[in-house]
């Protein structure tokens, strides 16, 4: 049982936890992910599909649809954290290699920042309406708040986002309900105009939704008892993030169909409108709900950042090494945040849509590797050996990687690119859906092909 205090400063980071360190219940996986979801942030990925030209119930049924598929990954991610104690990349390991899996966990890296400078402009604006200091030094203040959040770490994010679940939940019940009373829904409320190009859009962008959490999902279950079950750990994490999510993206939808200029350079405004009273309150709510979420992203920049450092340079994370990283993130991603605020739901969609062609092999390999080849057996010390059994570049996951990405190629259909079988179906992307069986499936058949590679003795003392 850890006796660390919620407001210290974690002592883990890449490292497993002992078994006498474990502690909570898989309930709290319920409320770190509806909390998490809970946000401004959401609401705007929920617009995106309204933004596009899509009716309003197709949007809803569409990221709904989304929702229920991409979380089955997501939370499936969620249950390896019990079993095997460690940070979701660094299990990655195991398939890509030692030195092999940085090559995903730099485009992770670019996920965090992208989703932290996203979601810091929308804090930024809370901030902003709430004190009427300016955009940019709004943005700062915000991210130091979530910097330190981030830098206490573990206990402290699952404690927050415990409370934050309940003050969320109870304001945006309350805007949700003057949001449908105080806006005339007759005019776009309709199921003419279906459009399938459209339709995969709303799709696309809430499966994605729910699997950029998976390369980090199990950083935050890996100190529950590793007797948790499966179960429990999916379905608790499961829940919780497909109803908040589905309900925030309705939300959103809703809000883009009778105000297409809501969220114009992330602004949160329309949203605290909708109340009649306590409008201060709403935002001070926002805001904690935003410092929340993106507290959790600057968490897993951190723990893939030190994955990738440390296994470039083999050194201790010190909390001093902690707290730097954690800054050097923060600063980029400020920058980044500042840089695009002012066309912000575009850069959203296209961020978004960038993030599903990259994550979802490897989501497939990860699982399928966890699930169908290794059946949850892995040699936890192996993973912090650069010469052991998951040592060097693993070849065979690194094709399948390669491979579900040349896959994706003529089947998809972004403002950055059409492939040729997106065009010939009238724009319609299925690229993510045709991603997960190809890359998994090679792996899977290169895995029964050909021999794992030599196995060398555990270091017990890893293991703690």
């Amino acid at each position: 049982m850890s006796n660390q205090k919620v407001m210290s400063v974690e002592n883990r980071s890449i490292d497993f936890i002992p078994h006498e360190e474990r502690h909570g219940r898989p309930f709290s996986l319920f409320t770190l992910w509806f909390g998490g979801n809970m946000q401004v942030t959401s609401i705007a990925a929920g617009a995106i599909s309204v933004m596009v030209g899509l009716p309003l119930s197709w949007a809803i049924i569409g990221s709904v649809l989304g929702m229920v598929i991409g979380a089955v990954f997501m939370a499936l991610h969620s249950a390896q954290g019990p079993i095997l104690g460690v940070p979701q990349m660094i299990q990655s390991r195991a398939q890509f290699g030692y030195y092999g899996a940085i090559i995903p966990l730099v485009l992770v890296i670019l996920m965090y920042l992208g989703y932290f400078s996203v979601t810091s402009v929308q804090g930024g604006a809370a901030f902003q309406s709430l004190t009427h200091i300016d955009i940019v030094p709004s943005i700062v203040i915000v991210v130091v708040i979530m910097a330190v959040l981030a830098a206490v770490g573990y206990k402290l994010l699952h404690s927050a986002e415990k409370w934050l679940s309940i003050l969320s939940g109870i304001a945006f019940l309350i805007l949700t309900v003057y949001l449908v009373v105080n806006n005339n829904f007759s005019n776009v409320w309709s199921l003419d105009g279906f459009s399938w190009p459209l339709f995969m859009v709303a799709v696309t962008v809430a499966a994605t939704w729910q699997l950029t959490y998976a390369p980090y999902v199990a950083d935050y279950s890996r100190y529950l008892p590793a007797n948790t079950s499966v179960r429990a750990s999916f379905w608790w994490t499961y829940l919780g993030s497909v109803i908040s999510s589905s309900w925030m993206f309705a939300f959103g939808a809703m809000a883009q169909a009778v105000a297409s200029e809501a969220f114009a350079g992330g602004s949160v405004d329309f949203i605290v409108q909708q109340a009649p009273f306590g409008q201060p309150i709403f935002l001070i709510i926002i805001i904690g709900g935003v410092v929340g979420v993106n507290a959790l992203n600057l968490y897993g920049a951190f723990m893939s950042s030190t994955t990738v450092l440390n296994s470039l340079f083999r050194f201790t994370v010190t909390r001093t090494i902690r707290i730097v990283i954690i800054a050097i993130v923060a600063i980029v991603g400020t920058i980044l945040a500042i840089a695009g605020k002012d066309d912000f739901l575009w850069n959203f969609l296209n961020f978004i849509l960038f993030l599903a062609y990259f994550l979802i092999p490897w989501t497939a390999i990860n699982l399928a590797d966890f699930y169908m080849v290794r059946k949850e057996k892995y040699s936890v010390a192996a993973l912090f050996q650069p010469r052991g059994e998951y040592g060097g570049f693993d070849w065979r996951a690194l094709t399948a990687y390669a491979f579900g990405i040349i896959v994706e190629i003529p089947f998809i259909a972004s403002s950055f690119y059409t492939g040729p079988f997106a065009a010939a179906m009238g724009g319609v992307d299925i690229s993510w859906l045709l991603g997960i069986p190809a890359a998994g499936g090679l792996y899977v058949i290169l895995m029964k092909l050909n021999p794992t590679r030599k196995k060398y003795p555990a270091d017990t003392s890893v293991l703690g």
